[in-house]
């Protein structure tokens, strides 16, 4: 039994998707979030830098005594993950691609045609071809970057014309020119518009990795023997900036979980501050 937080982190408030799957899979653990609002998005971001701002929130999460850190976030996970690991090998921290890479190598077929959407950062890594395909490599994998959703999600520029026009503008021939039957919601904020998705393309199967990667994390703490059981913790969300945007989003997230998130514990950290931790 271990009754520590879990650690979550991302760029902004796209990590919070994963939060309404744990609590519903393992209620008794509790988390301390971190989203990067001031420094948002990361994805059109150079390497070296996202590098930099993960150390320093990986370095107040274990500051705050986490049990285990998920990387809420595709970008980071895309690049760093195995930079945090080795700067914290006591310990466990997951990313959100491979859970969601497994899940398409061992649920697609030869006849399935599967397309990964996300920043930048995310598709130029290759990271969900190359582990799909390491375990797979029949599969026809096919990526497209789609830069400017994130920040529409972070405006809360969601459920409207503007944002029905920006998905069409990128998915429209990726589709239909890959002739795509499955799609990898490649980052966190995705889920956030899955319903858009799936209005618009209604023959599409959807791949989460924000509810793939709560797996990885049973699955770990089941083997550590590291399971909460009646934790006192309670749990926290920090942000670096603190904009109506981002508590609209929070109550659109949390608006059927049994986790509610309010004032007491929605706290802003100044990044100085993790700077020189």
């Amino acid at each position: 039994m271990d009754n520590r937080p879990i650690g979550f982190f991302d760029s902004g408030l796209g990590g919070l998707t994963c939060i309404p799957y744990l609590t519903a899979a393992l209620p008794e653990e509790r988390i301390i979030y971190f989203g990067d609002t001031a420094r948002t998005p990361y994805g059109s971001k150079a390497v070296s830098t996202i590098k930099n701002f993960s150390m320093q929130i990986a370095d107040f999460l274990v500051k705050n005594d986490v049990k285990m850190i998920v990387i809420a976030c595709n970008t980071v996970s895309s690049i760093c993950l195995e930079d945090l690991r080795g700067r914290f090998p006591h310990i466990p921290i997951v990313g959100v691609i491979d859970p969601a890479a497994e899940r398409v190598a061992k649920s697609c077929g030869n006849e399935n045609r599967i397309g990964i959407i996300g920043t930048k950062v995310t598709i130029r890594s290759e990271a969900y071809n190359r582990i799909i395909n390491e375990m797979r490599p029949e599969l026809e994998v096919y990526a497209a970057p789609c830069p400017a959703l994130v920040p529409l999600i972070e405006e809360g520029i969601i459920k409207n014309d503007i944002m029905d026009m920006t998905i069409k503008y990128y998915l429209d021939d990726f589709i239909l020119e890959n002739r795509l039957d499955t799609l990898v919601l490649g980052c966190t904020h995705y889920p956030l518009i899955r319903d858009s998705i799936e209005r618009l393309y209604p023959d599409l199967r959807i791949i989460n990795p924000s509810e793939e990667i709560i797996h990885s994390i049973r699955k770990i703490l089941e083997e550590r023997d590291m399971l909460a059981e009646g934790s006192m913790f309670e749990n926290v969300f920090y942000a670096s900036d603190l904009s109506e945007n981002f508590i609209n989003m929070i109550e659109k997230i949390f608006a059927s979980s049994p986790m509610k998130v309010n004032f007491e514990n929605l706290d802003i950290i100044d990044i100085d501050s993790i700077k020189n931790i």
